[in-house]
């Protein structure tokens, strides 16, 4: 049985996040330039994109460039940039084709205009589509992100819109850049490290997590299957106990 079969396909994660790690040291392993890596990294998102599409997962969330991500060297931030710009004009006939709308989160006013253009372009072409939805998190940052929503809540409240006695979850996941995005469900990173590098803070509070050692332009279809197989065989509580939800 391949481990395609092994996936129960009514138990699916309703909104898979990827933290797409090791572009750069499958670069330096094989004596490449770092930005190789990043263009390595691009044929593994159409892989797993197409892949997620397929099994029936109706969210998908990369994270393709975090706020600190600026601090890296000049040269690879542009060529980041001109790849993201590429992608976006090369996978818009896929998107089409595949039913799938693009969407994009993060501080995005600092993406250069010609990113902003291609991306808005994008986003609007496949607003229609139904199939599932990828989200792109672009120049994002998860504290940035809860100090916006703190700002726009704290305008509201200064100007009699809300009380502080309405604050409550709903309000908080109104005023983040997922408000149309169901919480995730699982959280995979790529590359063999453990922690969260500020990724969607509030959105993962009850994530089941994946890691796996393999580089991101080594993901494959199958290290996803695996990935979803492991997420479907544990128990998620919510805080319950196992009698309770049994």
């Amino acid at each position: 049985m391949s481990t395609k079969e092994k996936i129960d396909t009514t138990k699916l994660p309703d909104h898979l996040a990827i933290i797409m790690d090791g572009n750069g040291r499958w670069a330096k392993q094989k004596g490449l330039l770092r930005t190789l890596g990043h263009e390595g990294g691009t044929k593994s998102v159409k892989k797993t994109v197409e892949s997620c599409a397929k099994l029936g997962i109706k969210n998908l969330t990369l994270y393709a460039f975090s706020t600190e991500n600026w601090n890296r060297p000049k040269l690879e931030v542009e060529t980041l940039m001109k790849l993201l710009i590429s992608s976006l004009k090369k996978e818009m006939k896929t998107l089409l084709e595949n039913n799938i709308r693009l969407n994009a989160i993060g501080n995005l006013t600092n993406l250069p205009l010609k990113v902003q253009k291609e991306l808005n372009e994008v986003i609007q072409k496949t607003s229609q589509n139904t199939r599932m939805t990828l989200t792109l998190a672009l120049s994002y940052g998860a504290r940035e992100e809860l100090i916006q929503a703190v700002k726009k809540i704290s305008d509201k409240v200064k100007n009699n819109i809300i009380s502080t006695d309405t604050i409550d979850e709903s309000i908080i996941n109104e005023h983040l850049y997922t408000h149309n995005l169901p919480d995730v469900d699982l959280v995979i990173r790529t590359s063999g490290e453990h922690r969260i590098s500020n990724f969607l803070l509030w959105q993962i509070a009850y994530a089941e997590f994946y890691f796996i050692d393999v580089l991101w332009p080594d993901f494959s279809e199958e290290d996803l299957h695996k990935a979803i197989i492991s997420y479907q065989s544990r128990e998620r509580r919510f805080g319950k106990t196992s009698e309770q939800i049994s």
